[in-house]
């Protein structure tokens, strides 16, 4: 009988200064009226075409959670964590910089910039930057993600 392996990376392979990017993924007025379902954010900006016209930004714009939360789903799709993350620990310092609207695309840059280990736990904390950009390579978010992960089992012998 064969055990899965984890496909992501352990704590000890974690270091301060290793960068992962993402790839990009389109914003569409399906993600954001999915969005205001599960949500019950239906603010106007957002649903309302000809409302958000005659607003500053001229047209409607994504949540900012949604943005956030599309930036989770292109992290976990590198498969850095998967089998590896324990608990996704904190978000920090998360700033909304500019609007995304629909049709945009963004991705994600990340960088490692502290690692911790928590024997206790069997791994340790590793705290990542992270930049979500959009198509013109303007960052539209940014902020820190502190995750809990799993250290590489010794063997048996």
């Amino acid at each position: 009988m064969s055990t899965l392996q984890p496909h992501g990376l352990y704590f000890e392979q974690f270091e301060p200064g290793l960068e992962i990017s993402t790839a990009g993924r389109t914003i569409t007025e399906a993600d954001i009226v999915n969005f205001a379902g599960i949500s019950g954010d239906f603010n106007r900006i957002h649903t309302d075409a000809e409302y958000a016209a005659g607003t500053t930004f001229e047209q409607r714009v994504a949540h900012g959670l949604l943005v956030a939360s599309i930036a989770s789903g292109l992290a976990v799709q590198t498969r850095f964590l998967e089998d590896t993350i324990m608990a996704f620990r904190e978000i920090s310092q998360w700033k909304f910089s500019k609007p995304v609207y629909i049709g945009d695309t963004v991705h994600v840059e990340m960088n490692v910039v502290e690692t911790k280990a928590l024997q206790r736990l069997g791994g340790g904390s590793v705290s990542l930057d992270l930049k979500v950009k959009n198509q013109r390579d303007e960052t539209v978010q940014r902020g820190r993600w502190v995750m809990l992960v799993q250290g590489r089992l010794e063997e048996a012998t």
